[in-house]
């Protein structure tokens, strides 16, 4: 099998379990919440085969081997008995944001297995990496190794506060104090105001120095990467107002573009995984955890027919206890589905013809 086929297949099959996921949170607190679920079924319909029967629910392998899905009983019909819209307004919240709580669970977990392997930096010690020949820090004798402890009788807290001190003392001679083995040594320099290009007034590379931390200790870092993206997600449009994020910087990406990106960092991390065997878990990992935290938050976006336009409609019900009439609701999600499905026949189609190439 060549790598092309390689790839394409990891990648319908971890995509098929992110949304899967997905599918699962909804599922499991429907049934939390005794609302019925007539099927949980892997791929799309046509179906090939019904595996078992579960509390009711018909387990089953579709033909297109894309994805899953939960179909309710009453998923917009507040009329059928135990169905999905007739379950209370918090049963019916809670449902809704089981999907995406489980992918964002999902991507939090998978960063923290990257943590877990490759350790976190230690952003309060500075070692040097690197020194350019004939640089300041090299005329003064530090070595690679060395450790920053204070510039210019500021004591250092991380990369970035010694860049500030350095860059508010450009031609002046200040002390520089590393410790080397067990030793403070202070040494005297004059940063650059013109280094060449690259190598920055001192004519050093900046390091932390790696800890290595266990599963239930990544775990918060995970996180974070996530809150992370979701500010990001949120700020966006702010910036692209502001004129900080360009238009053609921003590209709706359809599975086949998100695909596309997979395979060429996948080709490049091929030929890293000669020289570091575990690189290319690490970085799939990774690569999916974003997509999973990804597919969280956007289907919380308040979009009809994503669950976050869903939710929207519960929230009239919950802040003044009045529901929006079904008939109502149903021909706004049926709108909205059909944009979306326009939106990604046309994204598909960039997609295509337009296949996008990381620099």
């Amino acid at each position: 099998m060549n790598n092309a086929s390689l790839s394409l297949i990891e990648f319908i099959l971890a995509l098929s379990i992110l949304l899967a996921v997905h599918e699962s949170g909804h599922f499991l607190v429907a049934k939390l919440f005794k609302i019925k679920a007539d099927e949980f079924g892997f791929g799309f319909p046509p179906r090939l085969v019904k595996l078992f029967t579960w509390d009711g629910t018909d387990f089953t392998i579709n033909l297109i081997p894309f994805g899953a899905f939960v179909k309710f009983p009453g998923e917009n019909d507040p009329d059928v008995p135990g169905g999905l819209a007739a379950a209370n307004k918090w049963k019916r919240l809670a449902t809704l944001l089981a999907g995406s709580g489980a992918n964002i669970l999902t991507g939090v977990l998978l960063f923290g297995i990257v943590f877990s392997q490759i350790g976190m930096p230690v952003t309060n010690i500075v070692n040097i990496a690197d020194i350019a020949p004939t640089s300041p820090a090299e005329s003064a004798g530090i070595l690679p190794g060395d450790t920053i402890i204070s510039v210019a009788d500021v004591q250092i807290g991380d990369m970035a506060e010694v860049s500030e001190v350095i860059n508010l003392n450009l031609g002046e001679e200040i002390p520089i104090v590393v410790k080397r083995g067990e030793q403070l040594i202070t040494l005297e320099l004059i940063p650059r105001a013109n280094p060449p290009e690259g190598e920055g007034p001192l004519g050093i590379v900046m390091r932390n120095p790696v800890e290595k931390i266990g599963f239930l200790r990544a775990i918060p870092y995970g996180g974070r990467v996530a809150l992370e993206q979701f500010r990001q997600l949120l700020t966006l449009p702010f910036m692209m107002l502001r004129g900080q994020v360009q238009n053609e910087e921003m590209r709706l990406l359809s599975p086949k573009g998100i695909y596309d990106v997979y395979s060429q960092v996948r080709d490049d991390e091929r030929q890293a995984e000669q020289d570091q065997p575990g690189l290319a878990f690490i970085n799939i990992a990774w690569f999916f955890g974003i997509i999973s935290i990804a597919i969280g938050f956007s289907n919380l976006l308040p979009i009809p027919a994503l669950d976050g336009g869903r939710i929207l409609f519960i929230l009239p019900e919950i802040l003044f206890g009045k529901r929006v009439p079904a008939k109502f609701e149903n021909m706004v999600h049926f709108i909205g589905f059909t944009a979306l499905i326009m939106l990604m026949a046309y994204v598909f189609y960039q997609d295509f013809v337009n296949p996008i190439v990381l620099p």
